[in-house]
Protein backbone atom coordinates (compact mmCIF):
# COMPACT_ATOMS: atom_id res chain seq x y z
CA UNK A 1 0.00 0.00 0.00
CA UNK A 2 1.30 3.46 -0.89
CA UNK A 3 0.59 6.08 1.74
CA UNK A 4 0.93 9.86 1.67
CA UNK A 5 1.84 12.49 4.26
CA UNK A 6 -1.71 13.00 5.48
CA UNK A 7 -2.01 9.28 6.14
CA UNK A 8 1.18 9.39 8.22
CA UNK A 9 -0.03 12.42 10.17
CA UNK A 10 -3.33 10.70 10.98
CA UNK A 11 -1.50 7.73 12.54
CA UNK A 12 1.48 9.49 14.12
CA UNK A 13 0.34 9.06 17.74
CA UNK A 14 -0.39 5.36 17.35
CA UNK A 15 2.94 4.99 15.53
CA UNK A 16 4.84 6.57 18.42
CA UNK A 17 2.92 4.52 20.99
CA UNK A 18 3.58 1.28 19.09
CA UNK A 19 -0.16 0.70 18.77
CA UNK A 20 -0.30 0.29 15.02
CA UNK A 21 -0.77 -2.62 12.65
CA UNK A 22 2.64 -4.01 11.64
CA UNK A 23 1.84 -3.69 7.92
CA UNK A 24 0.87 -0.02 8.31
CA UNK A 25 3.97 0.55 10.46
CA UNK A 26 6.16 -0.84 7.68
CA UNK A 27 4.42 1.41 5.14
CA UNK A 28 4.97 4.45 7.38
CA UNK A 29 8.61 3.47 7.93
CA UNK A 30 9.10 3.28 4.17
CA UNK A 31 7.48 6.70 3.70
CA UNK A 32 9.66 8.20 6.45
CA UNK A 33 12.80 7.02 4.65
CA UNK A 34 12.15 9.48 1.83
CA UNK A 35 9.97 12.21 3.34
CA UNK A 36 11.88 14.83 5.30
CA UNK A 37 8.68 16.66 6.23
CA UNK A 38 7.04 13.64 7.86
CA UNK A 39 10.31 12.74 9.58
CA UNK A 40 10.38 16.24 11.05
CA UNK A 41 6.73 15.93 12.12
CA UNK A 42 7.57 12.63 13.83
CA UNK A 43 10.59 14.12 15.63
CA UNK A 44 8.59 17.18 16.69
CA UNK A 45 5.71 15.08 17.97
CA UNK A 46 8.12 12.92 19.98
CA UNK A 47 9.63 16.11 21.45
CA UNK A 48 6.17 17.32 22.48
CA UNK A 49 5.52 13.98 24.19
CA UNK A 50 8.79 14.33 26.12
CA UNK A 51 7.91 17.90 27.15
CA UNK A 52 4.44 16.90 28.29
CA UNK A 53 5.87 14.06 30.36
CA UNK A 54 8.22 16.51 32.09
CA UNK A 55 6.92 17.14 35.60
CA UNK A 56 8.18 20.72 35.70
CA UNK A 57 5.47 23.35 35.38
CA UNK A 58 5.79 26.40 33.17
CA UNK A 59 3.34 28.98 31.93
CA UNK A 60 2.49 29.13 28.25
CA UNK A 61 2.06 32.48 26.53
CA UNK A 62 -1.52 33.75 26.48
CA UNK A 63 -3.45 32.47 23.46
CA UNK A 64 -0.86 29.84 22.49
CA UNK A 65 -3.32 26.96 22.62
CA UNK A 66 -5.82 28.72 20.37
CA UNK A 67 -3.11 29.72 17.87
CA UNK A 68 -1.68 26.22 17.84
CA UNK A 69 -5.07 24.59 17.22
CA UNK A 70 -5.88 27.09 14.48
CA UNK A 71 -2.55 26.45 12.75
CA UNK A 72 -2.94 22.67 13.01
CA UNK A 73 -6.45 22.89 11.55
CA UNK A 74 -5.17 25.04 8.69
CA UNK A 75 -2.30 22.66 7.93
CA UNK A 76 -4.49 19.57 8.03
CA UNK A 77 -7.07 21.24 5.76
CA UNK A 78 -4.39 22.25 3.26
CA UNK A 79 -3.21 18.67 2.82
CA UNK A 80 0.35 17.51 2.23
CA UNK A 81 3.00 19.88 0.87
CA UNK A 82 3.23 19.94 -2.93
CA UNK A 83 6.61 18.18 -3.11
CA UNK A 84 5.28 15.14 -1.22
CA UNK A 85 2.46 14.68 -3.75
CA UNK A 86 4.90 13.17 -6.23
CA UNK A 87 6.35 10.56 -3.86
Amino acid sequence: MRIDCKHVWEHISAYIDGEIDPVLRADIDKHLETCEICSAVLDSTRNVVVLIADDRVFDLPAGLSERLHKRLDEEMSAGPPRESLTE
